[in-house]
Formats: C-alpha cells, structure tokens, sequence
C-alpha cells in the first residue's frame, strides 16, 4: 500500500519526494543467528515515518488475483489510532515486524565507523508484515495532513532480512493465529489503575463513554472485600478457588447501573457500594439455599448477577418512591421476596422448579435457559412482572 503525497508548499514535502529517488540508511542491531523457522536474519531499529513512507508496502490480499495474504484494514480501527496519536494519549511503542525480500536484500547491510546500517535503495520495498494499522495511521493519514510534526517521528520495528513472501504469511499467521490479547480482567484492572493516575484519561473516557469501567471496576474490587461478595469475584491474575464469577463478567454487569442518574451520578462511590450490598444481601435473606453453595446455584454466577443487577435498577425506582431506606437489606427482602420464592421455570428433565430450585446449575435448574441475551430479558421481565407496584404520590 502506497500514499499519494499532498502538495505542500514546503521543505518537507521536497525532502519526501527526494527520498523516493535515493538510498536511505537506518541504523541497526542485526542478530548474529538467523531465525530458527524463516532461516534469515533479522535487523532491528528506528524508522522515521517519512523514510517508511518512501519504502513501505502492505502486501493485502487481491480479491481478483488472490495476490498478497493480509486482511485489508479496519478503517474505524486507523481513524481511532490517529485520534489518540493526536491528543498525545498513546504512544507506539512495540515494533513493527518488517521483511526485505531476498530479491533485494544482497549487499543492504553494511558496516561503517563501528556502526551497522540497513541501506534502503530506490525501488527497494519493506513488506509490513504486522502491524499495517499502525503504519496507515501514520504513514497514511498523520504524515500526509501535517509533515513538519510527523516527518521524524522514531516507529520502533523488527525487520527479516530476505524472507520470501511465503515465510512472511507463515509469519503472519503465527503472530495473528497465536498471539493473545490481553484478558478482559486485566485490562479493566490497567484501565482503572491509568485513570487513577492519569486525570486527563479520566475525562477522555468520559467523552468517549466508558469511563463506567472504571467506575465499575472500582465498586467490584469493593465488593469482593466483604459481604455476600467476599472472594467470590475472580480478580485479575488471581486462581478460580470459590469464585463464582470473573471480574470482566462483575464490572459489565454494572454498566446498565451506572448508566442510570441517580445511581451512576447522584450518589457517591460509598454509597452506591452500600447499595448493592444491600441488594445482594436482601437476596441472601429471600434465597438462602443459594448462598450456602453457591458454586451450586447460577444466582452469584453471570447469568444471575447480570439479570439480577437489571432487576436492582427497578427495585431501587420502587423503594425511592415508597419512601423506603436503599441501603437496608430488609427493604430489598421485602421487595423481592415473593417474586423470587414464586418465580417457576423448567428444567432440562422436563420438570417444574420454583424458588432457589430455578437456580440450580445444570440439568435440575431452569436459569441455565436464559444466558443468552434474548433470554436474560425474557427472566427480567417474568421477574419484574412480580415486583410489586409503586403507589403514586
């Protein structure tokens, strides 16, 4: 993939032009073995993003040739990275994988005063083997709309020296196929502890609409001190012993919570944690079979926590208009007791099941039969359809 260069009436945009038609050398470490599976070596350094411009190519798949391996690019994906790259909110700090083919790789190494340098001549090309996002979102897009901020921005990369484009799609498919992302656990965890640190994230997630995760990730951590939730809230890099749910599962729970205006905005963190442990342990006191053994029941599990959480947003609106206390557990028991004691389903044998029964994990509960999302509103309704009703004031 290639850019047309715009016509800017400066210096830059010479230099640019001048860089297509001359050799240009990037300093670098080479390894001294080759690859164990590609049987090359390998350079690696940093390369400014106009001498990348005057040498790059993303070798996308052509849905008529069949010619190239790659998946063409996620445009929203660029647009988002040039947004963040431009409020200086990310950095690009892992490399680049690159290939010089072994067509023009013959004598583009070369040793002078102590130093080693990869010489790109004309018409030499750097296949972007991984990371074509990041190269459009500079190479494409920022360096084209303003070349004297970009023009020597430093992009880290690893480049194979003389693999043929073979090799690159093994390569390709090792990095995309294997590599893993980081878990959703842990990637709440960093956000909330980046915007603890970081006020100006704090306000950009706002604008963006997910500052609710930090929120959220704030009042799991919490609830799995103490209470009905004490430990069963699998953490971050923490072992599954008596959880019932993990922490991604907890936080996205809450978000239909924090959305809400009295919950998400009127109230402080303190209380909007003495409220969902009165929630759960008015739960606790209308179904206690299923807080004996929990790992028994699906109720501290996803699908109960996520139907049951949609549940709080209804009980809280009908204790506030009744004048009642949101942070008693009594007021919650007696809210939801006989919904929940009367709520029937049934299971996989075929067989009626009321009350904790149609909680039961596996063949014996009903619950099991809502974890989609389809179905989590269809036990939210038949759960709200049994609340009592607010009086009018």
């Amino acid at each position: 993939m290639s850019a047309t260069i715009a016509v800017l009436p400066d210096d830059h945009h010479t230099r640019v032009q001048e860089m297509a038609n001359e050799p240009i050398e990037i300093e670098v470490l080479v390894s001294k073995r080759p690859l164990q599976k590609a049987g090359v070596k390998m350079a690696t350094g940093f390369i400014t993003a106009a001498q990348l411009h005057a040498r790059f190519k993303v070798p996308n798949l052509d849905p008529v040739t069949r010619q190239g391996y790659q998946r063409p690019p996620q445009m929203p994906r660029v647009t988002r990275l040039v947004t963040r790259l431009k409020d200086g909110s990310v950095d690009l700090p892992t490399a680049l994988l690159l290939n010089l083919r072994k067509d023009q790789v013959a004598g583009r190494i070369v040793q002078r005063e102590g130093k080693t340098f990869l010489v790109l001549r004309p018409g030499d090309v750097l296949y972007v083997v991984d990371g074509q996002h990041r190269v459009i979102a500079v190479v494409d897009r920022l360096f084209l709309e303003d070349l004297g901020k970009w023009f020597d921005l430093e992009i880290p990369f690893v480049s194979m020296l003389g693999a043929d484009e073979a090799m690159e799609m093994t390569e390709f498919y090792v990095v995309n196929s294997t590599a893993k992302q980081v878990p959703t656990d842990l990637a709440y965890e960093l956000l909330k502890r980046r915007a603890e640190a970081d006020a100006e994230l704090m306000e950009q997630l706002d604008g963006s609409g997910q500052a609710w995760i930090v929120r959220a990730q704030s009042l799991v951590t919490h609830l799995n001190e103490a209470g009905v939730w004490k430990e069963r809230i699998r953490l971050a890099a923490t072992s599954k012993g008596d959880t019932t749910i993990n922490n991604a599962g907890m936080v996205n729970s809450l978000k239909p919570l924090l959305q809400m205006a009295y919950f998400g905005t009127t109230i402080t963190e303190d209380n909007q944690v003495k409220i969902l442990d009165a929630f759960w342990r008015g739960l606790q006191r209308v179904l206690p079979e299923c807080f004996e053994e929990p790992r028994e029941y699906s109720l501290q599990k996803s699908v109960g926590v996520q139907a049951m959480h949609q549940v709080l947003l209804y009980v809280l609106e009908y204790l506030r208009s009744e004048g009642q206390f949101v942070t008693d557990p009594e007021n919650y028991e007696g809210a939801l007791r006989e919904a929940l004691r009367d709520l029937e389903g049934t299971n996989r044998n075929g067989d009626p099941v009321t009350g904790p029964d149609f909680w039961r994990v596996g063949a014996d509960g009903a619950a099991g039969s809502y974890t989609s999302n389809a179905g989590r509103r269809v036990l939210v309704a038949k759960i709200r359809s049994r609340l009592p009703k607010a009086s009018v004031r």
